[in-house]
């Protein structure tokens, strides 16, 4: 049996965003055994291929995914239009029906948002959070953070007992491979060269690069409103310290100012709805 493992958003936060049709995030089964050394592993790009696109499978087959009728779906993919690749990487977009305020990015270009991240975000906010978790898969920051997992943990008896060819992974493994993709943290190097390549990204493709501070400003404001309780909350995974978030968001700030950007006024938000469909 997969067992749901605890709320990676702030439970406080979940209160307001949550509905009961809405799921929670599954990862599946924890694998329990210890980190091993990664020394007498190897990982061939073709190997990082297949592992990462079995895992995505994994993850998209074990949520609820919204279909092309979703509200939701719609809303992305309005959004994203454009947004066709990255460095030559293909992206493609899914929304998870899930109560966790949350998203992510792979290696492969998958960017998955979460449902309950788009019932607080504004449009411009949402763009600069994509645009964020698409400068983490242009800089390879994705592909080094699911390499470790690999080499640390899930794959790493598989990779070294098949040489060049990809092993099937267990549920278990696939389910700690899950969390890795999910949970990355990043350095603050790391995530100022993402915000930087977000911003350029945005801007090179018509969008508003104003976003991107917002989303820092909404962040913020989400974190200070649950108390900063959360542990595990996107705001958490983004930003090590409030100094950082101020920081981050004055740079992108004076930024879009200087490029002479307008900061987009407050809309509404969508109204939420009670089904993934």
């Amino acid at each position: 049996m997969k067992k749901i493992l605890r709320n990676l958003a702030v439970l406080a936060l979940c209160s307001l965003v949550a509905t009961p049709a809405v799921a929670q995030f599954k990862l599946g089964k924890a694998i329990s055994a210890a980190k091993k050394g990664v020394e007498a592993a190897t990982l061939t790009d073709a190997q990082m291929a297949a592992y990462v696109k079995e895992s995505v499978d994994w993850m998209d087959k074990n949520n609820p995914v919204c279909d092309d009728k979703s509200p939701y779906t719609k809303r992305l993919k309005k959004l994203t239009a454009g947004l066709t690749d990255v460095e030559g990487i293909p992206l493609n977009f899914k929304v998870y029906y899930v109560i966790d305020v949350n998203a992510f990015a792979c290696a492969d270009g998958s960017v998955r948002v979460f449902s309950s991240l788009m019932d607080i975000m504004s449009d411009d906010e949402l763009l600069g959070v994509i645009g964020h978790e698409i400068g983490h898969v242009a800089k390879h920051h994705s592909k080094k953070a699911f390499k470790t997992a690999l080499l640390t943990s899930a794959g790493k008896d598989a990779i070294a007992s098949t040489g060049n060819t990809a092993a099937a992974l267990t549920e278990s493994q696939l389910g700690t491979l899950g969390e890795s993709l999910v949970n990355a943290k990043y350095s603050q190097k790391q995530e100022g060269e993402a915000d930087d390549y977000g911003y350029e990204f945005l801007k090179k493709h018509g969008k508003n690069p104003w976003g991107m501070a917002m989303a820092f400003e909404k962040l913020k404001q989400m974190e200070e409103e649950a108390g900063g309780s959360a542990k595990e909350s996107y705001f958490n995974k983004m930003f090590s310290s409030h100094p950082e978030v101020d920081a981050r968001i004055k740079k992108m700030s004076d930024r879009a100012k200087k490029d002479g950007f307008t900061k987009p006024e407050t809309t509404p938000l969508p109204k939420k709805t009670n089904s993934k469909k």
